[in-house]
């Protein structure tokens, strides 16, 4: 998977498309999914051009994994799910479900969570 720099996350980040915005800093953005799965589903995504976690993870600076991790937990407060707890999902390539080439990962909460995959 390359980097498309026309990815919908690409153009919230350049505010080409206006976005509900949760927590923002230097190196992280996090909005409301405009179609949220849950009553809260918000997205946090890096500013740099990474295409999914292990290029993130990979190539990331020191600076920009540490203030993504800390973004999650900054969300889960201000959302309020510290207490009953949240689940945080990322998709990466075609068979993780990845829909957008931009690394993102998806924090869902206030109210009980299904189970991830039902075994029938």
């Amino acid at each position: 998977m390359t980097y498309d720099p026309d990815n919908i996350f690409a153009k919230i980040l350049r505010g080409e498309i206006p976005n509900t915005t949760v927590f923002e800093d230097d190196h992280v953005l996090c909005f409301d999914d405009l179609y949220p799965q849950m009553p809260v589903h918000c997205l946090i995504i890096p500013k740099g051009e990474y295409t999914d976690l292990s290029d993130f993870s990979a190539n990331a600076t020191a600076e920009e994994l540490t203030a993504f991790h800390r973004a999650i937990a900054k969300v889960v407060e201000v959302k309020g799910l510290s207490d009953d707890g949240y689940r945080a999902i990322c998709n990466t390539k075609i068979h993780g479900g990845q829909e957008v080439p931009h690394f993102h990962m998806h924090i869902l909460g206030g109210e009980k969570c299904p189970p991830m995959i039902v075994k029938g």
